[in-house]
């Protein structure tokens, strides 16, 4: 493969949380510091001084430079220590490990690992396009970068998990066509249920309207989840999913939807009802974790129904090297019932 899951694209944080501050993150388990240069790009350092340890994200920004918070050392966007307030001569040769780090459609990104970029970041799609109206939210799981991914993607939780919010089981027999691809693997809906819930009756513009619904998945850790309609109304919902750390998840979205005119009033309601639906997703996936973590670790039966369940799992195992990644272009189908 020659890359791992660390030598990717991550959100690090929404671009208006990085002001005049330095931000303190941790990404794979790696506490970073961020801030803006002198020319108001972000930087990503190691947060660890090299003078006595201390975190840089607890100092200031000075001119661009980031300023420990223990002795004043000032460093700049590459690393490099550009200025010791109390020595008048040039500063030694050192520097503090850097990240790239880019900025783009709203968002910090950083990569960290030791890889080489060549491509840039993943891109929302249908951001400050003309119709269509989104919104951001920012989620942090207690569940790992997987059990995330397979909850955004998978339909039949939604029955139980969002019963009468999202989804209420109606027991009919719905195909779904799973397709692997380059960079992930796709699933699509055949005879879906489309009724006795809060979003669809808000949502949906009838049965008589035919509706095309995809899930896919996008490696190493974005969910996108597709619906669009024979009238013109669409909805995306694109989750990239973040690693603290080998038990917790930070997960930036952003849902987007065309209705026109309507959007801005749309979205009063859609909003918070998003954010009540995602809320009923934290409070699962953190229940699974604790029995996970008591357990001494994951003991997973998957069925052929939890359709993205494997693919998700076999590319994320062939970016940690163990394995190679699903080999695209198979397309199986599988029988549910929602």
């Amino acid at each position: 493969m020659g890359r791992m899951l660390e030598d990717h694209w991550y959100i690090a944080c929404p671009s208006r949380k990085l002001k005049r501050q330095p931000l303190a993150l941790e990404i794979f388990g790696r506490k970073l510091a961020l801030f803006r240069d002198e020319g108001g790009r972000p930087a990503a350092l190691e947060d660890c001084c090299p003078h006595r340890n201390a975190s840089l994200s607890g100092g200031r920004v000075v001119h661009g430079r980031l300023a420990c918070p223990y002795h004043g050392w000032e460093f700049g966007g590459e690393g490099r220590l550009l200025r010791v307030p109390y020595a008048p001569e040039q500063p030694p040769a050192c520097r503090v490990k850097h990240y790239p780090c880019v900025e783009q459609d709203g968002y910090v990104w950083v990569c960290p690992g030791d890889g080489e970029l060549t491509a840039a970041p993943m891109v929302f799609p249908h951001l400050n396009l003309p119709g269509w109206t989104s919104f951001r939210m920012e989620t942090l799981f207690h569940a790992t970068v997987e059990a995330c991914l397979e909850n955004f993607l998978d339909c039949p939780h939604a029955t139980h998990v969002h019963r009468y919010w999202f989804r209420t089981p109606t027991a009919r027999p719905v195909k779904a066509v799973v397709r692997t691809l380059e960079d992930g693997a796709v699933t699509e809906y055949f005879q879906e249920p489309r009724e006795k819930s809060l979003v669809w009756s808000l949502l949906s513009p009838g049965k008589t309207v035919s509706m095309k619904h995809t899930d896919r998945y996008l490696a190493p850790a974005t969910s996108r989840v597709d619906y669009s309609f024979d009238d013109g109304r669409a909805y995306s919902i694109t989750s990239s999913c973040t690693p603290v750390d080998d038990r917790h998840t930070r997960v930036f979205t952003v849902i987007s939807f065309r209705r026109g005119w309507l959007g801005p009033l749309v979205r009063l309601f859609f909003h918070p009802l998003s954010r009540i639906i995602i809320n009923q997703d934290v409070r699962m996936l953190n229940q699974a974790q604790e029995n996970i973590e008591a357990r001494g670790g994951p003991d997973f039966l998957a069925l052929e129904q939890d359709v993205l369940f494997r693919p998700i799992m076999e590319w994320r195992r062939a970016l940690r090297g163990e394995g190679e990644p699903p080999q695209a272009d198979r397309e199986w189908q599988v029988e549910l019932k929602l």
